[in-house]
């Protein structure tokens, strides 16, 4: 069982990290699933947008894009990829902190390996639910 940080074209210190990794390990097992490796790297939005034009084919900027890697149903295995610049810009749209918008994308990537969909209307009131509910679990690495 292994949570990983990375920087790939900037510098992001996480802080907390033993916290976050109980966190994102806790937000797991609640959904009865076995956590095997779940790298997270925190880069820029050119850097994103790379990989989401060349992998999604996608031409936009967007704060996370989640690759699950997993062979076995129940089990995670995935590389999240998180732009910072993307999370600085959305706290001060939102008027929340970057720690608070880093937490919420961290769930939301790790909620996609667990199933959760985001296109439909049902379904993001769904993953955003979820989000509201291990967000909350979070205090403690506040």
């Amino acid at each position: 069982m292994r949570i990983n940080f990375f920087n790939e074209d900037l510098t992001y210190n996480l802080k907390q990290k033993t916290a976050t990794r109980l966190w994102i390990s806790s937000t797991i097992n609640q959904e009865g699933f076995t956590l095997q490796e779940l790298n997270f790297i925190f880069c820029s939005d050119d850097y994103l947008l790379n990989i989401n034009q060349q992998y999604l084919k996608h031409n936009t900027y967007t704060d996370i894009v989640t690759f699950d890697n997993a062979t076995k149903k129940g089990v995670i295995v995935g590389d999240i990829f998180i732009s910072i610049d993307r999370i600085k810009e959305n706290s001060k749209a939102f008027n929340v902190s970057e720690a608070d918008e880093l937490h919420r994308v961290i769930i939301h990537g790790t909620l996609h390996l667990l199933g959760y969909k985001d296109k439909s209307k049902a379904d993001k009131a769904l993953m955003t639910q979820k989000e509201d509910q291990y967000l909350s679990a979070r205090d403690f690495i506040k």
